[in-house]
């Protein structure tokens, strides 16, 4: 049996710009965006780092940002958000612990990575927030940690969240898992206008 990977380790055996987790010590290599993915991943993007800017809250990081959950633990979420008051955290290339806020987009080969490993790992980290846009099933799952457990954020009107991570915040599911993805500026405009 060989033993587990450190994140030292991890850092060190990566090329850069190669997606991949650490995960209770194996690495799990992230194989090329479908443009799917890629499409919802950037839609977010251009929708949170607006807001979170303009907000002063933080910082969103993509998808090559490892957070260092233990010796052993080191996953890269497709996006994160970090308070402002834990920005120093940052030590060479990963994060010295979790996330405030983690966000993946679940495709067919990354299901069990993304709804059962990373979910443990950023439940049992005390990740606030964690947010599954499952591509594969067409719906969107956002998790809250409450009691050391995540559980399933009540939405209004069935589709609208209101994330408690990014005061202010909200969004419609249906944008994420629509047909066509709307224009994020006019989506922008929306949330700030409330």
């Amino acid at each position: 049996m060989t033993r587990p990977v450190t994140v030292e380790e991890f850092v060190a055996l990566l090329p850069d710009g190669q997606k991949a987790d650490l995960l209770d010590g194996v690495i799990h290599m992230a194989s090329p965006d479908a443009p799917e993915a890629a499409e919802v991943n950037i839609f977010l993007i251009e929708v949170l780092s607006p807001f979170v800017r303009g907000r002063k809250l933080g910082k969103i990081y993509g998808p090559r940002s490892a957070f260092r959950l233990s010796d052993t633990y080191a996953p890269e979420p497709d996006l994160a958000f970090v308070r402002t008051s834990r920005l120093h955290l940052w030590k060479r290339s990963y994060f010295q612990g979790p996330p405030d806020l983690a966000i993946e987009i679940v495709t067919a080969d990354s299901v069990e990575r993304d709804t059962v490993l990373k979910r443990r790992a950023f439940e049992e980290a005390g990740v606030g927030e964690y947010w599954l846009v499952d591509l594969v099933e067409k719906r969107c799952a956002f998790l809250r940690i409450a009691d050391g457990r995540y559980r399933e954020a009540d939405l209004e009107a069935g589709t609208i969240f209101r994330s408690e991570a990014l005061p202010g915040f909200w969004l419609d599911s249906r944008w994420l898992i629509g047909e066509e993805l709307p224009d994020p500026a006019a989506c922008l405009k929306r949330i700030l206008e409330e």
